[in-house]
């Protein structure tokens, strides 16, 4: 426990450097890059060149970046994230009141992933070389190598403006999430069956596997029991690492489908150079994927007992 205790420690250390350097590199980028938030703001009206001042002024866009940085630091630390430049709301506010459908839109993909890529990555593994091993890895790779936008944009066509089954954009209630979490899921689906056959072939290739056999069990229970059990030690993993970045490819299908999510906003505020939306979103991103990194490694330590921490 001394070394868990230890190790969790020193990635926390380590997490808190990596998500503020993050937030510093896409700091840097959204304020070097091209454009004028205030002149989009405004609309592109003729307005004079001290009123631009003055809204410069009070946004603080006329100091220095190095200040402008560690103040929005400083109001993160007080747990004040800003206020939208372009929407002029309170950053906070605007997130909750997105993630509600990013998350039903994340969720919903990540147990289609699971319920379709698990399964298909097993059976093509145990019926490894057959028909049934080609169609499905077949099938995985026509899945994986899918753009998201124009898989969503095929399924809007077909379930959307020919047979009229479903609504193709905006927000409407838990219908409007099916087409959106067709197109996120299934391309996770594709690299899930993958990863799981992958891992399957690798334990049925190890000793006590053949021992198993040896002993005279059902090969049921070979593969279904003793494979299968350490075959989803690395799944897991995946799938906690997963999380955040389905959330960061609910931008494109969000943005495709006009849902009124976090993805949609991310990319509404790149558009507009709406700095302190854009740093938000980005922190909370980074701190999901350290937290999640983390819980996936311990999470492997306690479904391994041959891991330690050491």
């Amino acid at each position: 426990m001394t070394g868990m205790k230890a190790y969790i420690v020193s990635r926390l250390g380590l997490a808190i450097v990596v998500v503020f350097a993050t937030c510093l590199i896409v700091f840097l980028i959204m304020h070097l890059t091209p454009g004028d938030p205030i002149r989009l703001l405004t609309g592109g009206a003729r307005v004079s060149a001290e009123k631009v001042e003055e809204l410069r002024q009070k946004w603080g866009l006329d100091q220095p970046l190095y200040i402008q940085y560690f103040r929005w630091l400083g109001n993160i630390l007080k747990g004040d994230l800003g206020t939208s430049i372009l929407q002029k709301q309170a950053v906070g506010r605007l997130i909750l009141g997105r993630l509600p459908v990013t998350l039903a839109l994340t969720t919903s993909a990540m147990i289609l992933s699971i319920l379709l890529g698990l399964p298909l990555g097993v059976i093509s593994a145990v019926r490894q070389y057959t028909f049934v091993d080609h169609f499905g890895m077949a099938l995985a790779l026509f899945w994986r190598s899918m753009p998201d936008f124009w898989l969503g944009l095929m399924l809007m066509l077909i379930f959307g403006l020919h047979l009229r089954w479903l609504p193709i954009s905006g927000f409407t209630g838990p219908i409007s999430l099916v087409l959106p979490v067709l197109t996120l899921g299934m391309v996770e689906v594709g690299l899930l069956a993958r990863l799981m056959r992958s891992e399957m072939l690798e334990v049925l290739r190890e000793d006590f596997v053949r021992t198993a056999r040896a002993k005279g069990l059902k090969e049921f229970f070979v593969q279904y029991k003793h494979a299968l059990r350490n075959a989803i030690i690395s799944i897991v993993v995946y799938l906690f690492l997963g999380i955040p970045w389905l959330i960061s490819g609910a931008v494109v299908v969000e943005t495709v489908f006009g849902l009124p999510g976090m993805g949609n906003l991310l990319y509404r505020s790149i558009l507009g150079k709406d700095f302190p939306v854009v740093q938000a979103i980005i922190l909370l991103i980074a701190i999901l994927t350290v937290f999640f990194n983390l819980l996936g490694d311990i999470l492997t330590g306690i479904l391994d007992p041959r891991i330690r921490y050491e």
